[in-house]
C-alpha cells in the first residue's frame, strides 16, 4: 500500500495542537475511558459470548495516518464463520466515485446482537485501545479500508493527513447515510479546521448520535 509523504498543506491543523495537545487529550481520555468503562466492556463481552459465541473481538486492516496500515479492533458483529470472507473488493478507474455508498455485502450476515452493537456504536469501544497506542485519535476521519484508499485521488488522500478517529465530523453529519463524496467533503473540512473547540463540538454531537442510533447501518 502506498504510504503518503508528510506534506505541508495550506490549511494544516496547527502542528502544536495536533502533535501535543490532541495527543495528550487522547492518552488521558482513552486511559480514563478504558478504566471507567472496563466493567461495561466486560458486560458487553460476556453478552456477546453468550448470544453469539467466539471470537468476541474482530480486527481488520485499515489505513491510518499518511496511509500507514494498522489493525482496528471492534466487537464482532458478523457471523463467526464469515469473518475470513469479509473482505470487500472494488474496481474503480480513476478515484472512488462521489456517489459511492458503503454497505455490508449481501453475502455477509450481521448477528442479532451485532445489529444492536452497530446501531449504538458499541462495537467501536475496543478502538479506545487503538487511541491509546497512538494509531487513532478520539476525533478524526473514520479509518478507511485499504481496499478503498488505494483508489483515492490526490484530493481524497488529504483526509489521511490527520489520524483517523473513533468519531468524526462526517460521523455527526450523516454517519453511514451519506455518500462517499459527502464524507470526503466533511473530512477535508475537519482537516482544514481541526481545533480543540471543533473536536469538543463533535464529541458533544456524537453523544446525541450514539443515543439515538441515527444514521447507523
Amino acid at each position: 500500500m502506498e504510504k503518503l509523504d508528510q506534506p505541508s498543506y495550506e490549511h494544516a491543523p496547527p502542528f502544536f495542537y495536533r502533535r501535543f495537545i490532541k495527543r495528550t487529550v487522547d492518552i488521558i481520555g482513552s486511559s480514563f475511558l478504558l478504566l471507567f468503562l472496563s466493567p461495561v466492556i466486560l458486560i458487553f463481552s460476556v453478552t456477546l459470548l453468550i448470544f453469539s459465541g467466539r471470537p468476541i473481538f474482530y480486527k481488520q486492516l485499515r489505513a491510518g495516518l499518511y496511509n500507514q496500515p494498522f489493525f482496528i479492533w471492534k466487537f464482532r458483529t458478523m457471523q463467526a464463520e464469515e469473518i475470513e470472507s469479509s473482505s470487500h473488493k472494488y474496481e474503480w478507474k480513476d478515484e472512488v466515485p462521489q456517489d459511492f455508498e458503503f454497505t455490508t455485502p449481501q453475502t455477509l450476515s450481521i448477528t442479532k446482537i451485532g445489529k444492536i452493537y452497530r446501531k449504538y456504536s458499541i462495537d467501536e469501544m475496543p478502538q479506545l485501545w487503538n487511541v491509546l497506542k497512538g494509531e487513532m485519535s478520539i476525533v478524526g476521519p473514520r479509518p478507511e479500508m485499504i481496499e478503498i484508499t488505494k483508489y483515492y485521488s490526490s484530493t481524497q488522500k488529504k483526509r489521511l493527513q490527520v489520524k483517523p478517529g473513533i468519531t468524526g465530523y462526517a460521523q455527526v453529519n450523516g454517519r453511514s447515510a451519506i455518500t462517499h463524496g459527502e464524507k470526503i467533503a466533511y473530512d477535508l473540512y475537519y482537516v482544514k479546521h481541526c481545533s480543540f473547540f471543533l473536536d469538543l463540538k463533535i464529541l458533544l454531537q456524537t453523544v446525541y448520535i450514539v443515543i439515538t442510533g441515527k444514521g447507523a447501518w
